[in-house]
C-alpha cells in the first residue's frame, strides 16, 4: 500500500479503476461529487467543503487520505466513519476481482469509497485526489466542480520535477465544461491551468484573486487563509446545485473538525507549554507553518521532528530553525527515516538535537524539558502526528 510502501505500491495508469468501476457497475456515475486536486490544503479544503454542505442540510460523503489512526477515516457520510462490516463485506465479495486484477491498495479503497457512497445515496461526495490528479484512481467521476489547491515540490519523482510539470499532472483533473478553481497559482503554473481549462471549454476562477475571508474556522493555521478562498470560490459555484445560505458557510467553517473528524492541522495539544502538531511535510506546508511558529512569543522551542525515507531533506532541512531543541525520531512504519540519519544531515544545517526510540519517547522528553512558557512543535510527516493525537 503506498502509505505504508511508498513508490513501490504507485501504479501510473487508470486501466485497473476502469475495469473496477465497470465491475462495481459504476458506482462513481451514482452520485454528484466534487473533485480536490493539489500539492497542499486538499484534506483541510475537502472537509471544509463538505461541513458547508453537511450544515446546509445534504448527505454528504467525503474521500480523503491518508488516515491517522484509523483505514476508516478516509471513507465518511456525514462525518461519521464506514463501518467496519461494510469495509469488510466489500473485500470479501470482491476478493477474486483484486487479486485476478492485482489492484493497488489505492485502487481498492476508491472503489470501496465509490461503493459505499452510491450505496449510502449521498446527495454529494466530496472527493480528495490521492497523488497528482490526471492518472490519480479518482479521476474517473465527472464532478459539478474541480478544484486544485496549490502547486509545490512533493512526489516529484512521480509528479515531474519543476512546477508546470507538477500543475500538468494536477490539472489532469479539468474535465469537459466542467468549472475549476485555483486555490493559488504563481507565473510558472497560471498559464499552464488557464491552457488546460481553454482546452476544456472549463471555467475557470483564482480564488486567490478574491478578498479576505473574514469567516470565523476552527481550522487555525495560517495556510487556511488561502484554503477559506479557495472553499467559498467552489461553494459559490455550487449554489445553482445546491440551496446553501450564508449561516451554513458560517456554521460550516466553524464546525468543520466535529462535521468531519479533520484532525493534525495546525492542531493545539496543550497551552502551557503551547504544544502544536501539524501535518505539514514538504517545503511549501512547512514554509507557512514554521513561519507561523515565529509569530508565537516563547523562551524555547522544542521541535519533535520525524520523516519518511524518501523526504527530499535538502528541501526540507533549510527550513527548520537553528535556535531550537531537536528531539529526533522515526515514524513507526516501513517507511520511517532511521533517526540517526536524520539527526546527521540535521547537523549540516546547523540543527541540533538528541536521537530517540519512538515518537512518543521524544514527545515526552520535549515536555519533560520544556518550562510553561516554552514552545513544542511535532510534525515533520503525518505518521509522526498520527502517533500523538
Amino acid at each position: 500500500m503506498f502509505q505504508m510502501q511508498g513508490a513501490s505500491a504507485y501504479k501510473k495508469d487508470l486501466t485497473n479503476t476502469l475495469l473496477l468501476v465497470r465491475h462495481l457497475q459504476h458506482p462513481e456515475t451514482k452520485f454528484k461529487s466534487i473533485h480536490v486536486a493539489g500539492t497542499n490544503g486538499k484534506g483541510s479544503t475537502s472537509s471544509m467543503i463538505a461541513s458547508i454542505l453537511q450544515e446546509a442540510g445534504y448527505k454528504v460523503g467525503l474521500y480523503t487520505s491518508p488516515h491517522l489512526k484509523d483505514f476508516r477515516e478516509r471513507i465518511r457520510i456525514n462525518g461519521e466513519m464506514i463501518s467496519e462490516d461494510f469495509v469488510v463485506d466489500f473485500v470479501a465479495h470482491n476478493k477474486s476481482f483484486f487479486e485476478a486484477n492485482q489492484l493497488s491498495f489505492f485502487e481498492m479503497t476508491v472503489g470501496l469509497a465509490f461503493d459505499y457512497f452510491a450505496k449510502g445515496q449521498v446527495d454529494v461526495a466530496v472527493i480528495e485526489v490521492g497523488m497528482g490528479g490526471r492518472l490519480d484512481s479518482t479521476n474517473v467521476i465527472t464532478p459539478l466542480v474541480s478544484v486544485i489547491t496549490n502547486i509545490g515540490f512533493d512526489h516529484t519523482q512521480f509528479l515531474g520535477d519543476t512546477l508546470p510539470k507538477i500543475a500538468t499532472e494536477k490539472a489532469g483533473i479539468i474535465k469537459s465544461n466542467v468549472p475549476v478553481v485555483i486555490g493559488e497559482y504563481s507565473e510558472e503554473t497560471k498559464p499552464v491551468f488557464v491552457a488546460k481549462a481553454k482546452s476544456e471549454n472549463a471555467q475557470i476562477y483564482f480564488a486567490q484573486d478574491n478578498s479576505e475571508v473574514t469567516y470565523e474556522c476552527a481550522l487555525l493555521g495560517d495556510y487556511q487563509v488561502h484554503n477559506k478562498k479557495t472553499v467559498l470560490q467552489a461553494i459559490e459555484l455550487l449554489q445553482s446545485q445546491f440551496n446553501i445560505e450564508e449561516k451554513h458557510v458560517k456554521l460550516g467553517f466553524k464546525n468543520v473538525i466535529q462535521n468531519t473528524g479533520l484532525l493534525g492541522r495546525w492542531q493545539i495539544l496543550k497551552q502551557k507549554p503551547f504544544t502544536v502538531c501539524d501535518t505539514a511535510h514538504n517545503s511549501h506546508g512547512l514554509k507557512i507553518v514554521l513561519n507561523q511558529i515565529q509569530k508565537h512569543h516563547f523562551e524555547t522551542l522544542h521541535i519533535v521532528l520525524g520523516v519518511v525515507n524518501d523526504k527530499d531533506l535538502d528541501s526540507i532541512l533549510p527550513l527548520f530553525p537553528k535556535r531550537a531543541n531537536y528531539y529526533f525520531c522515526k515514524p513507526n512504519v516501513p517507511r520511517g527515516l532511521n533517526p540517526e540519519i536524520l539527526q546527521k544531515k540535521a547537523i549540516e544545517f546547523g540543527l541540533y538535537g538528541e536521537v530517540f526510540n519512538s515518537v512518543s519517547e521524544a514527545y515526552a522528553e520535549a515536555l519533560n524539558l520544556a518550562n510553561y512558557s516554552d514552545f513544542i512543535y511535532i510534525g515533520g510527516s503525518t505518521f509522526v502526528v498520527a502517533e500523538i493525537v
